[in-house]
């Protein structure tokens, strides 16, 4: 499988998150996956790459123009290949159509907003690729209970919340990943 892993590129976060984050990146690459990522060399998203090329991994990174130009982000020294995309939407479909899985590890304002967005694509049965939250730390603790809270103020449908799992497992994790079978549930079980 190709996992795409959705993470925080900063270099200032605790170390915690940085190295279960490449243990992450070891695991997939020990099970025979690929990684596709946002190309970043820093943060969780360098640590995922540094975990799976050094495991022996395919690592591909998608990451807009503009990023290096303005020195944004510094493309992972471990991508294997390297897609340069135009606009951010672009990067997000190139990871996206690459990806048999996906994993949110802890982020800031750009994971969130690709976890989201995949998310609801599998709402509106666009896709049906598994969808793992890695609760590293119990950084995605506040967001659990936010998405109950949505349910509960019938903002949200309830099977929505059978779309994606999180873990605190990495092996738990990846089993779900590799025997997922995605959802049977109806657009009007899914869509408010």
């Amino acid at each position: 499988m190709v996992i795409c892993v959705y993470g925080a590129a900063s270099s200032t976060i605790d170390e915690i998150y940085i190295k279960e984050t490449q243990k992450l990146g070891l695991e997939l690459a020990k099970r025979g996956h690929g990684l596709v990522f946002g190309a970043g060399g820093t943060g969780l998203m360098g640590a995922v790459a540094k975990g799976v090329s050094e495991g022996g991994g395919h690592v591909k990174g998608v990451i807009p123009t503009f990023f290096t130009d303005a020195d944004v982000e510094i493309v992972a020294k471990d991508c294997d290949e390297v897609v340069y995309t135009e606009t951010m939407r672009e990067r997000k479909q190139e990871m996206e159509d690459s990806a048999d899985a996906f994993i949110m590890v802890p982020g800031g304002i750009g994971t969130f907003e690709e976890f989201f967005e995949i998310l609801t694509s599998k709402q509106l049965l666009q896709h049906n690729k598994p969808i793992a939250v890695f609760n590293i730390n119990g950084y995605f603790d506040e967001l659990q209970h936010m998405m109950k809270v949505a349910v509960k103020k019938e903002f949200v449908k309830e099977g929505v919340l059978t779309l994606y799992s999180f873990f605190d497992d990495i092996d738990e994790m990846l089993d779900f990943v590799e025997t997922d079978k995605g959802t049977s549930l109806g657009l009007d079980e899914l869509k408010r």
